[in-house]
């Protein structure tokens, strides 16, 4: 009899070791870390182990996912309490420096709006149509290389220094947009085209509300 009868025979009556139960306690497998003959109750017992390490590895990297959101929650609550607070436009401006800057960590922000009063600030000064069209086109915030973009020039010096950014932009509850929030580091990986946008479109939208208020 051919191994393959034999294989065949036992696809065909899955039952067989039900009626010759000893006989599976005789058949062996390699293992495959020793190479050493094993029970196929050893098989099952290491594939149990390797499964188990599989999701305790997974449960720590979930825990770990749901204390740095629970970290970045605490900050952006702490942002949008800043904003309620803020009762002027320079209050608003210096509460997303100070929050974005210290508790973020974010190296280097920024600020440009058109449309929404005048002001004696940088965030006041005059952008290009070109930036204008880019931000409102913008279907949810930019994140990736500081290459090309004409935004990385807002930060004077530092701007040459500059590998990542994202840039928020700034909307009205119409949907126009009216600035753009820009975040930049001189980490490669900082903001990376992958990165989850979430949290940045919560603080764009609490950016905008905040600034629309004190700007009526």
């Amino acid at each position: 009899m051919k191994s393959e009868d034999v294989a065949r025979y036992l696809h065909d009556h899955p039952e067989f070791f039900d009626q010759y139960a000893d006989t599976l306690a005789l058949v062996t497998l390699p293992d495959p870390h020793t190479g050493r003959a094993i029970s196929i109750t050893e098989k099952q017992l290491f594939n149990l182990r390797d499964k188990v390490r599989t999701l305790e590895a997974k449960l720590v990297e979930l825990i770990s996912f749901g204390e740095e959101n629970d970290a970045i929650s605490d900050k952006v609550h702490g942002l949008a309490v800043a904003l309620i607070f803020a009762t002027e436009p320079a209050s608003v401006v210096r509460a997303l420096y100070s929050h974005l800057g210290g508790a973020f960590a974010v190296p280097h922000v920024t600020l440009r709006l058109w449309g929404t009063g005048q002001g004696s600030g940088s965030e006041h000064e005059a952008v290009s149509d070109a930036i204008k069209a880019f931000a409102a086109n913008l279907p949810r915030p930019y994140c990736g290389s500081t290459n090309g973009q004409e935004s990385t020039k807002w930060f004077g010096e530092a701007a040459t220094h500059l590998r990542s950014m994202t840039q928020v932009p700034l909307r009205t509850t119409g949907g126009e947009c009216f600035g753009l929030l820009v975040l930049a580091s001189e980490e490669p990986h900082r903001f990376y085209p992958e990165l989850g946008t979430l949290y940045l479109e919560r603080i764009g939208d609490m950016a905008s509300a905040a600034l629309l208020r004190v700007a009526e």
